[in-house]
């Protein structure tokens, strides 16, 4: 059965379960990207989060915890939350020890119920936005914002931009639905004017920044880091 790329419930059951990196489709051709790519992401998290060794940080769509797990020696407790009830297994399972979690839930549902929103003081969401429709992803934005009053710091990463487009698809194709269509492959396209504009209406400033050009798909995503806006 042919599954689309933006299919993270069902897909990664089809796969062996120690493929943590297909799971989660970080591959290129069909191949797990190679670990110095891996690292660049990792990098650019560190760097966009400004972690310390007292920080509980909070991931929004974590998938297996492939990536973010990279982060756990720099902080001092973690939750995961992911719409998939498999991947979050899978992270569980390979990943969890005392103090870092993962959670099945869906983003707002989790972000509306969580009983301690005041444990966290960082957060991330790295290429997940973009499958969220423009009125779900103002809602996390403002419900992260109202209820998790101590988070002074967002990473959203690997955000497909709308302006770069055209460096994704393939000549000749019109893309003027897709990249509207948080179902498709890539999900809902952005740039940084948009996601300023969905941040700053949810009490965020946000601020742009670029992977290097080394890194495979810095052609047309990027990274951006939300502060509280004062």
């Amino acid at each position: 059965m042919e599954y689309p790329k933006s299919d993270y419930k069902e897909y990664p059951k089809t796969l062996d379960p120690d493929d943590i990196w297909g799971q989660v489709r970080r591959t290129a051709y069909g191949k797990p990207i190679p670990e110095d790519q891996i690292l660049l992401m990792v990098a650019a998290m560190r760097s966009g989060l400004q972690l310390s060794s007292g920080d509980t940080l909070l991931d929004i769509g974590c998938g297996n915890g492939a990536l973010s797990h990279y982060l756990f020696d720099d902080c001092a407790g973690y939750l995961g939350i992911d719409f998939s009830e498999y991947l979050v297994s899978v992270g569980q399972r390979k990943f969890h020890r005392a103090g870092f979690d993962f959670l099945f839930s869906d983003a707002l549902s989790y972000l509306r119920g969580e009983p301690d929103p005041e444990r966290f003081n960082k957060a991330m969401c790295f290429a997940v936005l973009s499958y969220m429709d423009d009125n779900t992803a103002s809602e996390v934005l403002r419900t992260l914002r109202q209820r998790f009053v101590n988070v002074t710091r967002v990473f959203l990463g690997n955000l497909p931009d709308r302006d770069l487009a055209i460096h994704f698809y393939p000549s000749g194709i019109d893309y003027s639905h897709d990249v509207e269509d948080p179902a498709s492959q890539i999900g809902r396209w952005r740039n940084p004017a948009q996601m300023e504009a969905l941040a700053g209406a949810a009490g965020w400033r946000l601020s742009v920044s670029r992977m290097p050009d080394h890194f495979y798909q810095s052609h047309y995503r990027y990274n951006a880091v939300l502060e509280i806006l004062g």
